[in-house]
Order: C-alpha cells, then sequence, then structure tokens
C-alpha cells in the first residue's frame, strides 16, 4: 500500500493541474484574467513578461521551464509543452491552435513496444517579433531567429533564420524579409 501512495499523489496533481488549467484557461482574455492565468504560471515555475494575453483554450503544461517575454499573444487553443525548455521573445504572435511541442515520445529501438519506452526534452527558441501562423507545429530543439514568419499550416522540423519567412510541412525558405 506505502508503494502505491507516491504514484497516487502524483496523479492526483497531474490531474489537478489539468483541472485547474481548463478551468482557468476557458476564461476570456480580459486583463485582469490574463494576469491571473500569468500568476498560475509563475506559481508552476514559469517566467512571464508584461501583457501578455492568453485566449481561451490555451494549454500550457507543466508550466515550468517557460520564458515568456512582454507582449506575447498567445492565441486560441494554443498548446505550449514545456518539458524540455521554450523560450518566446518579446512581441512575438502565436497563431490560433499553434502547438510548440519541447518533448516527445522516444522510438525504442529493436521493435521494443512504444508504450513505456519514456520521453526526451529539447528546448525550443523563439526569437522576438517572430509571427507563428495558425496551425503552426514546432518540434523539439528547434530555434525560430528575430523577425521570422512561419506560414500557417507549416511544421517547423529545422532551424528558422532571422527575419525569413518560411511555410510547407516541413517548412521552407520562401524569402528573406526586406
Amino acid at each position: 500500500m506505502c508503494q502505491l501512495v507516491p504514484g497516487m499523489v502524483k496523479s492526483f496533481l497531474i490531474v489537478s493541474y489539468e483541472m485547474v488549467m481548463t478551468l482557468l484557461f476557458s476564461l476570456p482574455r480580459y486583463r485582469t484574467l490574463n494576469t491571473l492565468k500569468a500568476t498560475f504560471l509563475k506559481l508552476c515555475g514559469a517566467s512571464i513578461g508584461k501583457r501578455v494575453v492568453f485566449y481561451p483554450g490555451a494549454w500550457i503544461a507543466p508550466g515550468r521551464n517557460l520564458v515568456l517575454g512582454d507582449d506575447v499573444d498567445v492565441a486560441l487553443n494554443v498548446h505550449i509543452e514545456t518539458s524540455g525548455g521554450v523560450n518566446v521573445g518579446d512581441r512575438t504572435l502565436i497563431g490560433y491552435g499553434t502547438k510548440i511541442l519541447s518533448r516527445n515520445h522516444r522510438i525504442p529501438a529493436n521493435r521494443e513496444p512504444i508504450f513505456g519506452a519514456g520521453h526526451s526534452s529539447k528546448s525550443v527558441v523563439i526569437g522576438k517579433d517572430v509571427w507563428l501562423g495558425a496551425n503552426v507545429i514546432v518540434l523539439p530543439g528547434r530555434t525560430i531567429g528575430d523577425g521570422a514568419v512561419v506560414g500557417a499550416g507549416s511544421v517547423v522540423t529545422k532551424d528558422v533564420e532571422p527575419y525569413t519567412v518560411v511555410a510547407g510541412n516541413p517548412a521552407k525558405l520562401i524569402r528573406v524579409r526586406e
């Protein structure tokens, strides 16, 4: 019985976090409620800048290892997985439905079972004045440079140079910003 207690406590804490996250982040983006959302994330170990806007439906877990600069806009239904670390620079726009992933499942060798194979974590760094269009997916370990634009529906599998426009799956260079 004593061996079950730590697992039960961990499970309880995870489900409780998910419940609070769901309730809190379903609220509208009024300034006071954004302050409340930022405070919750700070209590979880995040660093949140000034005037960050969280639209309803944002999902940020586990919260620790997250740095959001000033004036970051987290749109409707954005998912940010922060286990490996996520750093987002000032004045960055994160479009509707975007997913920023710093952790992923491992694929085991020798046809071993996937379930229980564990995870790998790599930090994601997104520069200042970046625009991630709607439904972008940023994979673990990627860096997106200052001033970059990532087109809607793109999958970022490689680093994105500063002041470039990329799009597609996988995201490829479209042009350099003038």
